[in-house]
């Protein structure tokens, strides 16, 4: 059992133990310098985000920093389909959250478009399994509903026709007709 195995060390002379020790000392150096040089220099925000611009923060606190008041008496301007999108069903349609068809995700609205421009809407009016009445937000207008259902089915693929408020000369016709039916009854 005395086999006797000779070691031999990696450094023949002192000298060359000496220059492993200095640079073992002086390459980590050499790479935190690259490194605090490449952290300190140049705009680098983090990848994927921009959530520190500018224009990022103006945009979520302006529904905060913003005032409007709106004139009770006046008549009410109707949004688009994409306005009503974004200020309420992006919540759950973006997300998918509660089971809602994604935006945009031909192959969940598809089952959903086939059940025709009518039953969505209605759906969408009243509520259906997890869905909330108009979404959440009761003071949409049955239209303001409709045209958001057509822009979520039409980006998927459907070729539903956003719905347009009845025509004031229409409305104001059907006005008397109805003034007039209690009257004839006395």
């Amino acid at each position: 059992m005395s086999d006797s195995q000779e070691h031999e060390l990696p450094f023949k002379t002192p000298k060359q133990l000496i220059a492993a020790i200095v640079a073992a000392f002086l390459v980590p150096i050499f790479i935190i310098v690259l490194l605090a040089n490449y952290v300190t220099t140049g705009n680098k925000p983090a990848a994927g985000s921009n959530a520190m611009t500018e224009q990022a923060i103006a945009e979520r606190i302006k529904p905060v920093a913003q005032l409007s008041l709106v004139d009770a008496n006046a008549p009410k301007v109707l949004k688009t389909g994409e306005e009503v999108y974004k200020g309420v069903c992006t919540g759950c349609h973006a997300t998918g959250a509660a089971g809602a068809p994604m935006f945009g995700d031909k192959g969940q609205w598809g089952p959903r478009i086939a059940k025709g421009f009518d039953t969505l809407w209605k759906h969408a009016v009243a509520g259906y399994n997890a869905m909330p009445a108009k979404g959440g937000n009761p003071d949409l207008d049955d239209i303001e509903v409709a045209r958001a259902v057509v822009y979520m089915t039409n980006d998927a693929g459907a070729n539903f026709k956003a719905p347009e408020p009845a025509a004031p000369e229409a409305a104001a016709a059907a006005a008397p007709d109805t003034a007039a039916a209690p009257a004839a009854s006395k």
